[in-house]
């Protein structure tokens, strides 16, 4: 098990479709933030998740989320998601997320997602050699 393995940070501008009634980012939107950044940290590591099942027939779904609200964000703010690898097991990984508005480092949302590696069958599997080399693990 290693822990802290990497961090990856980008930044997304609210739209006006992300917002509810009230004119805030609809809690559920939060999720579609973690999973662009950790999909982003992925491909800046040189793993896609595209290359991941279409070639090692290896999946990533979520089998456990969690985000604490802390303050809102609204329609045009600019956010910045910060992905980090908190843990990674035999045959998972847990990603935790920061989302805050850059300018003040407000925080807005916290969040883990936990991921067990499966195969096409949902059985689980080790994680593949490649994979953890592009983690930054020693096979």
């Amino acid at each position: 098990m290693t822990e802290n393995l990497q961090t990856h940070v980008m930044e997304y501008r609210v739209t006006y479709a992300d917002t509810d009634k009230m004119g805030v980012v609809y809690y559920a939107n939060y999720l579609v933030l973690f999973e662009k950044g950790r999909t982003e940290m992925m491909r800046n590591m040189g793993l896609r998740y595209k290359d991941m099942e279409d070639v090692d027939k290896v999946y990533l779904p979520v089998s456990e989320a969690t985000i604490k609200f802390i303050s809102p964000a609204h329609y045009d703010d600019l956010l910045k998601i910060k992905t980090t690898i908190q843990k990674l097991g035999s045959a998972s990984i847990n990603f935790e997320y920061t989302v805050s508005h850059p300018e003040t480092g407000k925080t807005i949302v916290e969040g883990m997602t936990r991921h067990p590696f499966v195969d096409k069958s949902w059985k689980p599997v080790r994680i593949p050699d490649w994979i953890k080399k592009r983690l930054g693990c020693k096979i």
